[in-house]
């Protein structure tokens, strides 16, 4: 055989090489690792920046700076709490009434700062900083629902007011929001956490991500509830009858991107305030610095006039996901349930019942 028959049939053996799975599969990035998906920059963009995606270093700043300024003004007053809150809540510390409903935890006085973990900047892709995290439509907001959807959730909305110390539920007609465990959305009963799954939002704290990786999975752990996704990849979807919490993902690869395609999702889970009729795609791409580019696309036509799009940057860290004890055991859905019993029992007694004879 001469040179240049052996040099051909090399060739031709690499190239038969580089052609099976196993040596495409290595040739995949590996994007295992933690993420810090926390940033300053809102989901929907505000409306004063219009149709414009891009903000400037000065106004990026100035965002920085006045959230600062908010973490500085909640510690204000911090201190040891020495007395139970005043009946029907107390705001956050640091802030006055007007915040009381507005707060984490209801109105007992939560979040402070020991809880909250927003980030402490806006995010960037390629050097540019970014309104909002969603960019499609061009107005970066959620779009409108259909009216059949605002018909729905019109219906099925249950009734929540101020805590004032009274069974106020009792004359309003329809369910309560307090009747049973099942009542309570599925966030507050622990099932899912409330930061989003599928697509994943930044949430108000525990805003780390997990990936771990292999051939035939990649498992995404979201920190919030510690919920765990495990996408199947060069899969299909189970029949549409199959529904699970966190949908059904699978996975392929598009060049360097690894594109995950979730369905099937559970009745109750509303993925992106949408319905178990959404499609999602997302995309996940690692970048030069090691940290990924994290894009997704939420489609329900039974729910939304159109698609929606986002992307936002997830920063590689070297810490480390605890486990998060929601309601430690649900002991506090009991606490719930049972606070709701005696504030009926005490309207249904009639109004003189507690005046000496």
């Amino acid at each position: 055989m001469t040179t240049a028959a052996k040099r051909a049939g090399s060739a031709i053996l690499l190239i038969c090489m580089l052609s099976t799975p196993h040596a495409l599969a290595a040739a995949r990035p590996d994007l295992s690792g933690v993420y810090d998906v926390s940033t300053l920059t809102p989901l929907q963009r505000p409306e004063e920046f219009g149709d414009n995606l891009e903000l400037t270093r000065e106004r990026a700043d100035a965002i920085v700076e006045e959230n600062r300024k908010l973490m500085e003004a909640r510690d204000a007053n911090r201190g040891a709490a020495t007395e139970a809150p005043p009946v029907g809540g107390a705001p956050p510390i640091g802030f006055s009434d007007e915040y009381k409903e507005r707060s984490g935890a209801g109105s007992v006085g939560g979040y402070n700062n020991f809880y909250i973990d927003q980030g402490e900047e806006v995010f960037t892709v390629d050097g540019k900083f970014r309104t909002s995290i969603l960019v499609e439509p061009a107005n970066g907001r959620i779009p409108s629902m259909t009216p059949e959807a605002m018909r729905i959730a019109a219906e099925q909305r249950v009734p929540r007011r101020a805590n004032d110390g009274t069974a106020w539920w009792l004359e309003v007609d329809g369910p309560g929001p307090y009747d049973h465990p099942e009542s309570l959305g599925i966030s507050e009963r622990c099932l899912l956490g409330f930061s989003g799954a599928t697509p994943t939002f930044p949430s108000l704290y525990n805003n780390f991500k997990q990936i771990v990786q292999t051939d035939d999975h990649v498992m995404i752990l979201i920190e919030m509830v510690h919920d765990a996704r495990v996408v199947r990849m060069n899969s299909e979807h189970p029949p549409a009858d199959i529904r699970k919490w966190l949908g059904d993902s699978i996975g392929w690869w598009e060049g360097d991107t690894l594109v995950v395609e979730t369905t099937n999702f559970h009745p109750d889970t509303r993925p992106a305030y949408s319905s178990e009729n959404a499609r999602i795609i997302e995309r996940f791409t690692r970048l030069d610095d090691g940290n990924l580019l994290y894009r997704f696309t939420v489609d329900d036509p039974t729910v939304w006039t159109e698609q929606w799009t986002g992307e936002y940057v997830w920063r590689k860290s070297e810490e480390r996901i605890f486990e998060y004890a929601c309601h430690e055991g649900n002991y506090s859905m009991g606490g719930i349930l049972r606070g709701a019993r005696l504030l009926e029992a005490e309207a249904k007694q009639p109004a003189n019942s507690g005046s000496g004879g």
